[in-house]
């Protein structure tokens, strides 16, 4: 018995992942909310509590408790589903609840078995509550069953077999079930006649599942089948196929433009220049190295190479910050490497606290002890200091704003050294850049870009809402700014291309709402990996500096990657610190500025069939590349991202 719970339980636990991981089919029509269809499942009936009495003629001398069995469950259902989320459902069929008991023995030491043939009509209507997007629901609601069968089966060793019929039977049962389904189109795209398969699963428990009304027999049902459902749609007129698609409408002072990206892309393979911060950062009230940094013994330092972290799978943006910050975080494992394989470099560990300068040597002590103990670096070659701040501080002149934070990105430690085996070329005081080839999901070239024409001068916020062709709606925002970017595949989800409709809504500064609408086309593109190249250009605290700063690097080393026919995409971040507005003016004034050195750069070597696709998303939190709890992580966001897909 035991055994045969567990296979039961197994492959209802597999139909359920099943459903949830299944492929949302296309649908090019709008259906009806009325879907009508036939159901089959398999009833899995578990029996508990004591059955003695069978009739009014028979007690049998052992008394029967637990029992299983499988049975047919078959229904005509209908459903109205009038919006993507609620709906209802309601099924009306044969609902088969037999079952056999466990074996006992009768007092003659003789083996007795008791086996059920209960039937009923059921009616179960229940509430249907689709997922924001894709075919997956969830439905709960009563079960009214009017019992059809009560036949039995006793045999006992040395007695007659018994069939008969059980007394005291509740002809009517009220009890409820929950479960959920997901529907899978399988009908084509252009008919209007639709046809889905709905996998689905659903549990029964003993509460108002009493059989008889006498004794204390229960029952508890898993039921597990398929749905075959029937719909009527209409079809809507979809947009041009372009790779690009533009939707403008003016209203007023008003534009809102939609740009759906290229085909968005499962995979791309990025070759990703990722520049090193030279600095360690302590934690308040100790002045051992944090733990987040990673720190080896003598004998994994032995083995050590810098090249063991240049291949990172990532599967998100999310996965991606985590295999950068994992670079980081070995950063005095590569200065130790590059230390131990250049013997000509000498550094300055420059420590810094608001405690003052004996804690901020402590700090560089560490740090030192750390890379003479563990990489054998000689003392000799490493310098120490102690200040109250470093240079530059991170700090709001005149200001309190944000104070924890600055004060965190002040308890720190900066390498410096003139050696130029050590140091960038790229500008910024950062240690030479690591090589990383990381395949990634969803690269940034892949997001659907909104504009709302004078929104920052005009509009206190906005937000959108992506509607398909079956109804499911998704909601992004608020946002500030004229320009807002959202993942492609946010919008898709599980399917492999659709329609949207695309709604604006705004509140403009005096309290009116305004409403806009543009349609777009995306198509999920999954025959090959794209290969493309990243960079970025780090700012410190110091808000003077400017993309000037990096001129020669943008001219000589990234200008040269772009080829005839590459897209560019320019994506400008900033931390938190500050106010809103002004980290979004200074991460769009940024990216713009990078874009007009590259296309200098790429004017002067006859270049110019490239395409620009620039963005400033200021410290927004869906699109910051890091998150903004640790001080590397506000260092990280101060940055232009440079993405070069050929």
């Amino acid at each position: 018995m035991y055994s045969t719970n567990k296979k039961i339980y197994r492959f209802i636990i597999c139909l359920a992942i099943m459903i949830l991981a299944g492929t949302t089919v296309r649908a090019q029509v709008i259906p009806s909310p009325w879907w009508f269809g036939v159901s089959g499942a398999a009833n899995f009936n578990f029996y508990d509590g004591t059955t003695q009495t069978l009739n009014n003629t028979l007690e049998v001398p052992t008394a029967f408790h637990k029992g299983y069995g499988v049975r047919p469950f078959a229904s005509i259902l209908t459903e109205y589903r009038p919006s993507g989320v609620w709906g209802f459902i309601l099924n009306v069929g044969y609902d088969g609840r037999g079952g056999k008991f466990d074996n006992v023995q009768a007092p003659c030491n003789c083996p007795a078995t008791l086996g059920t043939d209960l039937s009923y009509v059921t009616v179960e209507p229940s509430l249907r509550i689709g997922a924001a997007a894709g075919g997956i629901y969830f439905f709960a609601g009563p079960r009214l069953a009017f019992n059809i069968n009560k036949d039995f089966a006793y045999t006992q060793l040395r007695q007659p077999n018994v069939n008969s019929q059980l007394t005291s039977v509740n002809s009517t049962i009220v009890s409820g079930q929950v479960g959920l389904g997901y529907d899978i189109r399988i009908s084509r795209s252009t008919s209007t006649s639709l046809v889905s398969l709905s996998p689905f699963v659903s549990y029964q428990p003993y509460f108002g599942q009493d059989p008889r009304s006498i004794e204390s027999w229960s029952m508890t049902t898993v039921r597990a089948g398929i749905a075959l459902k029937f719909g009527k749609g209409h079809r809507v007129k979809a947009p041009e196929p372009t790779p690009v698609a533009v939707a403008i409408v003016p209203v007023h002072d008003f534009v809102f433009t939609v740009r759906a990206p290229k085909p968005v892309l499962m995979q791309t393979q990025v070759s990703e220049t990722f520049p090193l911060l030279n600095v360690v950062f302590f934690d308040e009230g100790s002045s051992q190295i944090p733990s987040r940094y990673v720190l080896l013994t003598n004998e994994q330092a032995q083995g050590f190479k810098e090249d063991q972290l240049q291949r990172k799978q990532s599967q998100s943006t999310n996965g991606r910050a985590s295999s950068q910050l994992n670079v980081y975080h070995n950063v005095l494992n590569i200065l130790g490497d590059r230390m131990r394989s250049n013997s000509n470099i000498s550094i300055s560990l420059n420590g810094a606290s608001a405690k003052g300068p004996q804690e901020a040597r402590e700090f560089a002590e560490n740090i030192k002890r750390y890379l003479v103990n563990v990489f054998g670096i000689s003392g000799g070659r490493i310098a120490i200091q102690g200040h109250f701040k470093p240079f530059p501080p991170s700090e709001h002149p005149g200001g309190t704003k944000d104070l924890a934070l600055l004060q965190a990105e002040n308890r720190r430690v900066d390498i410096e050294t003139s050696s130029p085996e050590l140091m960038s070329e790229v500008g910024g005081g950062m240690m030479k850049s690591v090589q990383i080839t990381d395949t990634q999901f969803d690269p940034l070239d892949s997001q659907i870009v909104m504009n709302v024409d004078s929104a920052s001068q005009l509009l206190r916020s906005w937000s959108v809402v992506t509607t398909d062709e079956r109804g499911n709606r998704r909601n992004f925002g608020p946002f500030t700014g004229d320009q807002a970017g959202v993942q492609g595949s946010a919008v898709l989800g599980n399917s492999p291309e659709g329609d949207y409709k695309v709604v604006m809504t705004g509140e403009t500064n005096n309290g009116r709402t305004i409403t806009k609408e543009a349609s777009v086309h995306l198509t999920r593109q999954v025959e090959s990996v794209k290969k493309g190249f990243r960079y970025s250009i780090v700012f410190g605290f110091d808000r003077s500096a400017t993309v000037a700063s990096y001129n020669r690097f943008l001219a000589n080393i990234v200008a040269p990657l772009i080829t005839e026919g590459s897209t560019v995409s320019i994506h400008g971040h900033t931390d938190i610190i500050g106010t809103p507005e002004y980290n979004q003016t200074l991460s769009e004034s940024r990216a713009k500025d990078t874009q007009r050195v590259l296309e200098h750069a790429l004017a002067n070597s006859g270049r110019d069939h490239v395409k620009f696709e620039t963005s400033g998303f200021g410290a927004d939190a869906e699109h910051s590349p890091f998150e903004n709890r640790l001080p590397e992580e506000r260092f990280y966001n101060r940055t232009v991202i440079i993405d070069i897909n050929r």
